[in-house]
């Protein structure tokens, strides 16, 4: 199954297009309509947001960005955003609740993150994501002041002062399962370009010999990606 389509089957099935009120004026770039008082999204123009996203913060990954991702109190949403960090296992990614303070950490956290993560922020964040977009207008206003590009879930109840400060602002129904989706892509695709980075290499028998000189062989290190051709893995399989 190609890629769009994926997408857009996960996007129904996490009810992405299903809004929680009458959008605003603002939003109603993002909805094909409205049913029973609620917004119905245009799925398309979702996934054309959420592709241009995860196209930025792919960029900021091949350039070792740092990604501050910010808390919440949904208890669901922040057992994915562990589960998130701890799957990625990069220092560069860090859960705070503030960018000008030093973050705060429950014992749990702290726990999790022990000899993995750097307590607090000691440099300014290249990206400030969030999963969770209900009542988060100040952390925005300190992101725009700063200059840090934003990557938020948005839905119709996100006002206009916090959406026009949003760099790469993705419509959806700001459910758990969808922040999940979310979440998950953009694990997959940090583990697939560390891994590439990573240049592993091998150990590969070249046989340079000569016929008729009678030279013997010799050995050649090459990449992975130079031995085998055409390894790029899906940003999703049909199985997730």
């Amino acid at each position: 199954m190609a890629i769009h389509s994926l997408l857009f089957t996960k996007l129904l099935s996490a009810n992405a297009q299903v809004g929680q009120r009458v959008a605003s004026n603002h939003f109603k770039i993002y909805t094909s309509g409205s049913r029973n008082g609620l917004t119905v999204l245009d799925s398309d123009k979702t996934l054309v947001c959420l592709r241009n996203a995860l196209h930025f913060i792919g960029s900021l990954i091949d350039q070792k960005g740092c990604f501050f991702l910010l808390q919440t109190n949904n208890v669901f949403l922040s057992e994915i955003m562990d589960q998130m960090v701890g799957s990625i296992k990069d220092p560069q990614w860090k859960i705070g609740a503030s960018l000008s303070h030093s973050t705060t950490w429950s014992k749990k956290q702290i726990r999790l993150r022990k000899n993995k993560l750097q307590l607090g922020l000691n440099q300014k964040p290249d990206c400030v994501l969030i999963l969770d977009g209900d009542r988060k207008a100040s952390i925005i206003r300190e992101a725009d002041r700063s200059h840090i590009p934003i990557v938020s879930i948005i839905d119709a109840t996100t006002p206009f002062d916090s959406y026009r400060k949003i760099t790469y602002p993705i419509p959806a129904n700001n459910s758990t399962l969808f922040s999940y989706m979310f979440a998950n892509l953009i694990t997959k695709m940090s583990q697939e370009k560390t891994a590439a980075l990573s240049g592993k290499k091998t150990m590969v028998q070249i046989d340079t010999s000569d016929s008729n000189s009678g030279k013997g062989n010799k050995n050649r290190e090459i990449s992975e990606d130079e031995h085998v051709a055409g390894s790029n893995t899906p940003l999703m399989d049909g199985n997730q």
